[in-house]
């Protein structure tokens, strides 16, 4: 359903679960980017009238998925700490095709949401699975589900607003492009992607 081109490290699970206040801060602060990304399209494309009423519940979902990970950080004793940077982001971001018609730009950053929506549900999934706090596993298995429909939202609301066949041509280019991106990345225990 994902169509990721390439899984993430089967390492990075033990790592992350050797350090989860790490995982669980670094989650928090994508759950909040989110809900930001969502806000600025809502906000730049006020005038999509399906932008503001698919985002903005989003919006709240996101805020929500912030909300529960920071009462795990505070239920489990950990301190929420600054931001790290993103480099993941960075990179996708750095992708974004600049120009075009409105339109065009709000496909490329529905698509580039989508994918870390995809990334993130992925992970969510290994996490469910293969940690051992059961808690855990039970948040991580709702979050992969919510995660998955936002993915589908943003593809949907792309393919909407984009031509077909332009839109599925340059989706195909971001799956590979992250795949590459995901591929020259550091393992990291503090990193949710």
């Amino acid at each position: 359903m994902l169509n990721l081109k390439l899984p993430t490290d089967p390492r990075w699970v033990n790592i992350a679960e050797m350090n989860i206040e790490d995982i669980l801060v670094d989650h928090a602060y994508c759950e909040q980017k989110a809900a930001s990304s969502c806000i600025s399209m809502i906000v730049n494309f006020h005038d999509f009238e399906k932008v503001v009423e698919e985002l903005t519940p989003v919006v709240a979902e996101e805020w929500g998925h912030f909300e529960r990970v920071m009462d795990q950080i505070k239920k489990r004793g950990y301190k929420f700490s600054k931001p790290r940077k993103d480099e993941y982001v960075i990179k996708l971001s750095q992708f974004i095709r600049k120009g075009g018609s409105r339109n065009q730009q709000l496909t490329e950053h529905l698509m580039m949401n989508a994918l870390i929506e995809a990334r993130s549900c992925e992970r969510f999934k290994l996490l469910s699975k293969h940690i051992q706090d059961e808690e855990l596993k039970g948040f991580y298995y709702e979050l992969m589900v919510s995660e998955a429909g936002h993915y589908v939202n943003f593809l949907d609301l792309a393919r909407y607003y984009g031509d077909q066949k332009q839109v599925e041509s340059r989706w195909q280019e971001w799956l590979d492009y992250e795949a590459n991106v995901i591929s020259k990345l550091e393992l990291r225990s503090d990193r949710m992607h």
